[in-house]
Order: C-alpha cells, then structure tokens, then sequence
C-alpha cells in the first residue's frame, strides 16, 4: 500500500515565515504580481499543499515606479457596482495610479491569488511601500 504524505497545518511551512523584499522598479505589473502571488501562496516551497496557507510576508519598494506596457494606463478601467440602481462606477487605470499606486498593484495580486477564504489571510501579508 502506497501512503501519501501531506503536509499539516501547523508545519506546512515549518511554523516560520519568511519576508521577502522585492523592488518593483522599471518591472512590468503582470509579471511582478505573478511572482508575488506565487510566494504569497507558498507555490515555490516544496511543501506546498493547496488547501494550506503556507506563503510568506512579501515587501514591495518603489511601487510607483512600477512599468506598464501597452497602452494599460489608458484603455483598462476597474468597474464596480454600488448595488445602487443606476450604480455602475469606471476609473481608468491612470487616475487609480496617480492617486494610488498601490492599489493598482494590490488588485492585480488580488485577481492572481485563489477566490476562496485563504485568499484574505494572503493579502494580509502583502506590504507596499
């Protein structure tokens, strides 16, 4: 009989975190949310397991200076509704940006990160400076 071994709660990480520092000068948003959404989740551990919450604390610097390509600044918008009728609200991604880049950053993590209950404890542990 072959026995899968799993990692558990409390020692899928080892029981500490890391804190990882990246700066986010002339890099290009998508790929640096990719890389930051794979160690929040713990996806370059070898003990990753997807139903643990086992990433580390990720530090970003310089999110001002992040690099767009295209013509994102222009053409994306985010688009929420205020459960109000006639409630539907737009902001261009350049006027997010100016006012606050980092939640540009923070949104673009947010939708590479899983939608379930893990995902508010790995935001949590998302710092940008």
């Amino acid at each position: 009989m072959n026995k899968k071994i799993s990692a558990q709660g409390g020692s899928a990480y080892g029981g500490e975190r890391k804190i990882h520092q990246i700066d986010a000068t002339d890099r290009p948003l998508g790929r640096l949310a990719t890389q930051i959404a794979m160690i929040l989740r713990g996806k370059n551990k070898t003990s990753f397991a997807p139903h643990l919450d086992c990433g580390d604390f990720v530090e970003v610097s310089n999110c001002k200076k992040v690099k767009f390509t295209g013509k994102k600044l222009e053409q994306k918008e985010y688009i929420w509704h205020t459960n109000y009728p006639g409630g539907l609200r737009r902001k261009k991604m350049a006027d997010v940006f100016k006012a606050q880049p980092d939640k540009v950053l923070k949104e673009a993590v947010m939708g590479m990160l899983p939608k379930n209950k893990l995902r508010d404890q790995m935001i949590k542990r998302l710092k940008i400076k």
